[in-house]
């Protein structure tokens, strides 16, 4: 396989995300559709850990001795509730205004969380390897899908698991994520997502075996606008997905 590429950074992706750093945790900010979406992430992260894993997520830290990373962690969303179930939990970003709001978060939560402003690229040339890699809706914002989730592979111990959310590219998604979201609910600012770089779900599938990975699960994250929830669908992948997939033994 060849190397990944030096860097697949996309500055200015970074640089939207660099000007709403400071409200990473304010429930009803620019990140209130993430908060929203949280708990059914969290629920299918943890399922697919738990499976791959042999974990009892009734056990108390039954994460405790997983090195889990999250990259593209912004202000700690997903790195926070790894570590309180025991994890030991590195948190990344290639925007440097997101890491100290995380870390100020964790330390006031009472949290141990190695958060550092890095990529995928720099962690995988330096040897790092994880249990879990959590990689979740950063590949419609990277300059090459490809070389991303190569590095990802890279940073994966072999039978170590990946999961992967992104938006599906459709007529669906660009009505349902670039001018609801960003238009009309102004839940996001406007330019905030390229439908351009949205990907299919069959294309990420490809792209991830390109990568050295093994797809194992794909899953439809959709929200229900008359209870105001979102939840998983095994059908229904049009806008909102995520994948789980598992590095080949060595």
């Amino acid at each position: 396989m060849t190397a990944a590429p030096v860097n697949t950074v996309d500055d200015s992706e970074v640089a939207k995300f660099e000007a709403m750093a400071a409200e990473w945790w304010d429930l009803n900010g620019k990140f209130k559709p993430l908060h929203m979406l949280n708990p059914t992430r969290l629920d299918y992260i943890t399922q697919q850990i738990a499976a791959e894993f042999g974990r009892d997520l009734k056990a108390e830290a039954p994460f405790a001795g997983l090195r889990i990373l999250d990259i593209g962690c912004g202000g700690g969303l997903l790195a926070e509730p790894m570590a309180r179930l025991g994890a030991d939990v590195v948190g990344a970003d290639a925007a440097a205004g997101n890491i100290p709001v995380a870390q100020v978060h964790a330390a006031q939560s009472g949290l141990e969380i190695d958060y550092r402003h890095t990529t995928a690229e720099a962690m995988a040339d330096a040897g790092e390897q994880f249990d879990v890699v959590l990689n979740m809706e950063v590949v419609e914002h990277v300059a090459d899908p490809l070389g991303f989730l190569t590095a990802c592979q890279q940073l994966l111990k072999p039978g170590g698991l990946m999961v992967c959310s992104t938006l599906n590219r459709n007529p669906k998604s660009f009505l349902m994520a670039i001018i609801g979201a960003e238009h009309v609910m102004r839940w996001l600012p406007k330019g905030t997502h390229e439908w351009s770089k949205f990907i299919t779900p069959d294309e990420l599938f490809a792209l991830i075996g390109q990568a050295g990975l093994d797809p194992v699960d794909r899953k439809g994250f959709v929200f229900n606008p008359v209870l105001w929830t979102w939840g998983i669908s095994a059908r229904d992948l049009s806008v909102n997905y995520v994948t789980a997939s598992v590095k080949r033994a060595a």
